[in-house]
C-alpha cells in the first residue's frame, strides 16, 4: 500500500490568476466546495476580512495576476488557496512576510 501525504505550499510571490477571488480558489479543484466551507477556512486565513471589504466580495475581480489586489490581499489569499485542501503539510515560504501583526499571529 503506498502512503500519500497531502501537501500544500505557499510562497513568498502568491500565485493567482485573472478571474474572480472565487475563481483564484476554485482553481485549484475545489469548484464543488460549498460557500460555508470557503467562509470557514477564508475566516482561517484570516482572508475573510479583506474579501468582505472588497466591492463584491468572493465576486471581485482580482484583475491580471491578481494585479488588482494587494500583497496583504494576495498573502491570506494565497495561505486560503492552500488551506482548501485541508492538508497535512503546509510549508509556507516566507509566505506571511507582507501581512500585518494580526494577520500574523492568526497565519
Amino acid at each position: 500500500m503506498a502512503l500519500q501525504l497531502k501537501g500544500a505550499l505557499v510562497g513568498q510571490q502568491p500565485i493567482l490568476f485573472s478571474g474572480s477571488v472565487w475563481d483564484n480558489i476554485a482553481y485549484y479543484g475545489m469548484q464543488d466546495c460549498s460557500k460555508e466551507e470557503v467562509v470557514a477556512v477564508a475566516r482561517e486565513a484570516n482572508a475573510l476580512k479583506f474579501i468582505k471589504e472588497l466591492e463584491r466580495g468572493f465576486a471581485a475581480d482580482g484583475g491580471e495576476k491578481g494585479g488588482q489586489l494587494s500583497v496583504r490581499q494576495k498573502q491570506p489569499l494565497a495561505i486560503l488557496q492552500a488551506l482548501i485542501h485541508d492538508p497535512k503539510v503546509l510549508v509556507l515560504d516566507e509566505a506571511t512576510s507582507a501581512l500585518d501583526v494580526e494577520s500574523k499571529a492568526a497565519s
